[in-house]
């Protein structure tokens, strides 16, 4: 029997540990550390409650578990309103299980402020949980802005030297979409207001209404929703914040972005996108794909020429995040199960591989490729893992990175909605790029002539560094080789939402 209000210890468990560790004396850094991942970890096993309970019986894509409802704004009808199906339990769980990790990832490396470090932390833990858990429109704003502020603040006080540069595009590229999102949803509940008597931002109550308002109104409201989530995937050509935000970003700050905050733009499109504007969605379907697809090979492409493993890494993301925009607008129910869970992998993937970047610098202070060559002898272990999320993140068969890319390649291929089979064709080139970019930065890095006589006084992983990357590798091998565990989460949700979608379009699948 599930607790309905559990997601209310979940959302707000980050947040009360964030406000209870500012009353900590700031002298007491390792007190703060502590209590900082005792508290995500308490997030954490909240989530696992979570997962325990969840029933994955048939059900709609407008259905929900755990709902909780209470009046908010009650002149507005607006309520606190949070619920979760399949597709926002499997990004809470990838939440609460990065957070914990990349706390533990800063014992050594951030020391200054450590207090506001980790209150920062915990309030954008909030902030991406209010984000997956929100069935209220105005609701689902105020998580969307708030978990803004953190990041900001991780950036332009713990990241590099053009911090304030990176934190201010962040910031106002990511609040221009979002203000136009705003328009969008008071846009919507007034027109909902038509049919319902009354205005109302309620997701489940839009979902019926909004596919029913004219065309017209439909293409202006999905264009300023998609441009909105568009920015946060970012796909191409908005994504010229993030590698900016990547390489400035403290260790820390660089994993939360990649493991989960682009994910809330794919997530976003998934969520509102497609069932509220269904025939839009179908109308842009193919230059969203192009799009997407241009964003898969010009990241792949930027990635090969970048001398800095944390940029390169930054731009592998623009093209493996174009993968899952394709699979979300291929409309086939195996391209939207390899979308959702190539969000998992790739926040998998590229969280570990922005660790042990962030590992390796600490020790060398540089991230210049041409300054190493020659480790694998000197630091075996680093060498081994390093190797395992490499070949993680260019989907090797039998990683977690296949199964999402197999998956999008052949739901696109099959696709009802995008006839050119060029979209495929284009985006599969894609894999070969990612295998160039991170092989031969293995390569340069690794082997070869020793660069520099200080590395060979490089020391290995430490036992907490190998503990947080093995915990990564469980997932990643976990998903590669028994796939069924997390795609059995959303696999009634995916066939549900692109059946409404394609039956909304008169469109017959054979």
């Amino acid at each position: 029997m599930e607790n309905n209000s559990l997601l209310n210890y979940l959302l707000f468990t980050p947040l009360a540990g964030a406000l209870l560790i500012m009353f900590f004396p700031a002298g007491k850094k390792n007190l703060i550390r502590y209590a900082g991942l005792a508290v995500s970890l308490a997030a954490f096993v909240v989530s696992l409650f979570v997962y325990a309970g969840f029933n994955n019986a048939v059900y709609s894509f407008s259905s929900f578990q755990f709902e909780f409802k209470y009046q908010w704004i009650e002149g507005l009808n607006i309520s606190y309103f949070v619920g979760i199906d399949g597709l926002s339990l499997i990004l809470i769980l990838l939440t609460t299980f990065l957070t914990p990790l990349t706390l533990l990832s800063t014992w050594s490396s951030i020391q200054n402020k450590v207090k506001e470090f980790t209150f920062f932390m915990l309030v954008l833990e909030m902030g991406m949980i209010g984000v997956f858990v929100s069935l209220d429109l105005f609701l689902f704003y105020i998580f969307w802005e708030a978990m803004l502020i953190p990041m900001y603040f991780i950036i332009g006080i713990w990241g590099g030297e053009r911090r304030i540069y990176a934190s201010i595009k962040f910031f106002i590229y990511t609040m221009f979409g979002s203000l136009l999102m705003l328009v969008a949803i008071i846009w919507l509940a007034v027109n909902a207001s038509a049919t319902t008597g009354y205005f109302t931002t309620n997701l489940i109550e839009l979902y019926s209404v909004a596919p029913t308002l004219g065309i017209n109104i439909q293409v202006y409201l999905f264009l300023a929703f998609a441009f909105s989530f568009a920015i946060k995937v970012p796909l191409f050509p908005l994504h010229t914040w993030l590698p900016d935000a990547h390489v400035e970003a403290p260790t820390a700050g660089s994993v939360i972005l990649a493991g989960v905050l682009l994910k809330m733009g794919t997530y976003g499109l998934v969520r509102f996108c497609l069932p509220l504007f269904p025939q839009a969605s179908v109308q842009y379907a193919g230059w969203i794909a192009l799009l997407a697809v241009i964003g898969v090979i010009y990241g792949a492409l930027v990635a090969m020429v970048q001398k800095d493993m944390k940029k390169l890494v930054a731009y592998s993301s623009v093209s493996h995040l174009g993968f899952v925009v394709l699979g979300i607008f291929a409309f086939t129910q195996e391209s939207m199960q390899g979308a959702i869970i190539q969000m998992i992998n790739h926040g998998l993937s590229t969280g570990a591989l922005f660790l042990m970047v962030g590992f390796v610098y600490e020790r060398t202070h540089t991230r210049e490729i041409a300054r190493y060559g020659g480790i694998a002898r000197i630091v075996p272990v680093y060498s081994t893992f390093m190797m395992i999320v490499t070949l993680s993140s260019i989907g090797l068969p039998g990683l977690n990175g296949f199964i999402g890319e197999f998956l999008i390649l052949i739901g696109s291929f099959k696709s009802p909605v995008l006839s050119n089979w060029m979209f495929t064709i284009f985006a599969a080139s894609g894999v070969i790029f990612a295998a160039v970019y991170m092989l031969w930065m293995y390569q340069r890095v690794f082997f070869g002539p020793v660069k520099d006589e200080k590395l060979e006084k490089l020391t290995d992983m430490t036992g907490t560094e190998m503990f947080i990357v093995a915990s990564l590798i469980v997932f990643i091998v976990w998903i590669g080789v028994y796939p069924s565990t997390f795609l059995g989460l959303t696999d009634t949700y995916s066939a549900s939402l692109v059946n409404s979608i394609l039956n909304t379009n008169g469109i017959i699948t054979k």
